[in-house]
């Protein structure tokens, strides 16, 4: 769970009304990421541009390992282990015409 200090968040009232001034503390690195809450409960998370950039990089390479895995993983599986496609369909009660 990430931790926030006092000044890091913030109602979505308060944000509402002073929008340009908690945008200018995020966007300063006067803060690192603000919280905005909602009846007492982290709705949302104000972060600076470029560490949004970041972390979906971040989880564009951790998806493009998985991938990688899956592949590597298949690529290692013996041809007769591998299923036939009307088979798995018909285990699955599918066909092809549906």
């Amino acid at each position: 769970m990430v931790a926030y200090a006092q000044n890091e968040l913030t109602s979505a009232t308060e944000m509402s009304k002073q929008f340009g001034r908690y945008l200018s503390s995020v966007s300063n690195g006067v803060v690192e990421k603000l919280a905005i809450l909602k009846n007492n409960k982290i709705e949302a998370v104000l972060l600076p541009a470029s560490v949004y950039e970041s972390l979906m990089m971040l989880l564009e390479d951790k998806e493009n390992e998985a991938i990688l895995d899956t592949i590597e993983t298949r690529l290692q599986t013996p041809r007769e282990a591998y299923r036939n496609g009307r088979d798995v369909l018909e285990a699955l009660d599918l066909s092809v015409d549906e």
